[in-house]
């Protein structure tokens, strides 16, 4: 694992980033395409101004995947995730050869889960830009997270921590307006990703970092297995970094 920590958030967002697209450009440069997962939240802010902004990838060679949506909630929703990354991503990049959006308004979620898996399993991902949640959650897999699954999507119950944080961002109103489940891209799935590069500011998030970096691989601590894959990249302001040992 590595492990790179930044004065402030611009900074680590741009290296971010920069780590992102030297993967996609690889890629693009040596089978023609890239396919990519992409995560939300205020943790990737930098990151996907940068990323966007960024020269040299031809987005239409890119499929990109969405890591979680919350069930229930419609594209037009202030705090779904598909408006997010369409006005975050794919509006400021242009066309994508495919753009494939975790429809969490769908009749079934448990359907939707298996037609997004059967995209995804067609197609190696070559890099996945994600964050760490302030309960140590990676994507919406809350702790205990399912670390056995091989299904690449779950519908998931979100605890009241997480909950809790989607109401500190300002993405809701109220406590109660946080939808209860969500559909998630699955551990196994995101760890079969060929490179992390894992984005994470904040003090707010300075505890799960040191769980999941220094503390014991555990489901209590889902980001925690990250210790574990080949080529993963965690980028960290200082106060997101301030409980480290070392």
């Amino acid at each position: 694992m590595n492990r790179l920590v930044f004065k402030g958030n611009e900074e680590m967002g741009a290296a971010a980033a920069d780590a992102a697209a030297q993967t996609i450009r690889a890629a693009i440069a040596n089978r023609g395409h890239a396919n990519i997962i992409l995560a939300t939240g205020a943790s990737q802010f930098e990151m996907l101004k940068h990323l966007t902004a960024g020269k040299g990838i031809d987005w239409s060679t890119v499929v990109m995947f969405h890591l979680d949506e919350y069930v229930g909630l419609g594209p037009d929703h202030p705090a779904s995730f598909r408006k997010y990354l369409k006005e975050r991503f794919a509006d400021q990049v242009g066309p994508l050869k495919a753009i494939h959006f975790v429809n969490g308004d769908a009749d079934d979620p448990g359907d939707e889960c298996r037609r997004l898996g059967g995209l995804i399993e067609t197609c190696p991902i070559d890099v996945a830009c994600v964050g760490i949640g302030e309960n140590g959650h990676l994507a919406f897999n809350d702790p205990p997270a399912d670390f056995e699954t091989d299904e690449p999507y779950l519908v998931v119950d979100l605890d009241e921590r997480c909950r809790r944080q989607q109401l500190g961002e300002g993405w809701f109103e109220t406590l109660e307006d946080v939808p209860s489940q969500a559909i998630s891209m699955s551990i196994r799935q995101i760890l079969k990703s060929r490179r992390l590069i894992v984005t994470v500011p904040d003090e707010r998030k300075a505890e799960a970092v040191k769980n999941a970096l220094e503390g014991p691989v555990t489901p209590q601590c889902p980001a925690s297995i990250l210790q574990e894959h080949k080529d993963c990249s965690i980028f960290l302001d200082e106060p997101a970094a301030s409980q480290l040992a070392t």
